[in-house]
């Protein structure tokens, strides 16, 4: 079986290479992120990481694709495109916890789709204004759900975490690993 990865992620590609899964093929997919009017935050990875499945499928192939959305509340978080984008983030997280959640969806060749959801939850310690300005500076921010990697410079900010790692990172790789063993492309 061949495996196509729906995300132009780095941290997806290096997230798998962890548990020795090489996808055979890597594209990025152009699909509208914009949540609707009260969506819910899971269910707006949901339906992204479900979009990007379709968006991707081939006959005969295995099409893997997840969506992380960071969610303070009900409030969804951008994925930080501009300093003043970011800095919002950090604000709105500091002090507080916060929900990052991921969709997996595991398209099958004869048509089944396998879904996971990944809630984890993070805690920022207050933040001065000093510190944010410090974790602008390093460039970390951009392109990141919520404004932060947790896997660089904001993990010194980083109180408390409940849940997994590697979904804060961008894919729960346990919940990811059962769908490709449910699938028959990993050992069980």
């Amino acid at each position: 079986m061949k495996l196509l990865l729906a995300s132009a992620s780095p941290r997806r590609l290096a997230l798998l290479a962890q548990i020795g899964v090489t996808p055979d093929e890597v594209i990025s997919t152009d699909i509208d992120e914009t949540p609707r009017r009260a969506e819910a935050p899971r269910l707006l990875a949901q339906r992204l990481a479900r979009a990007k499945a379709v968006a991707s499928a081939r006959p005969d192939w295995l099409v893997l694709a997840a969506d992380t959305v960071v969610a303070c509340g009900s409030r969804v978080l951008p994925k930080a495109e501009t300093e003043d984008q970011a800095r919002g983030c950090l604000a709105m997280l500091s002090g507080r916890r916060h929900h990052v959640l991921t969709a997996i969806v595991l398209a099958t060749p004869d048509g089944r789709v396998l879904e996971r959801v990944c809630d984890s939850v993070v805690g920022f310690a207050r933040l001065t204004v000093a510190q944010i300005d410090g974790y602008l500076a390093s460039g970390e921010w951009q392109g990141k759900a919520g404004g932060y990697a947790i896997q660089g410079r904001a993990a010194s900010h980083i109180r408390f975490l409940s849940g997994s790692y590697s979904n804060i990172v961008g894919l729960p790789l346990f919940e990811t690993a059962q769908l490709l063993r449910g699938a028959g492309y990993l050992a069980t």
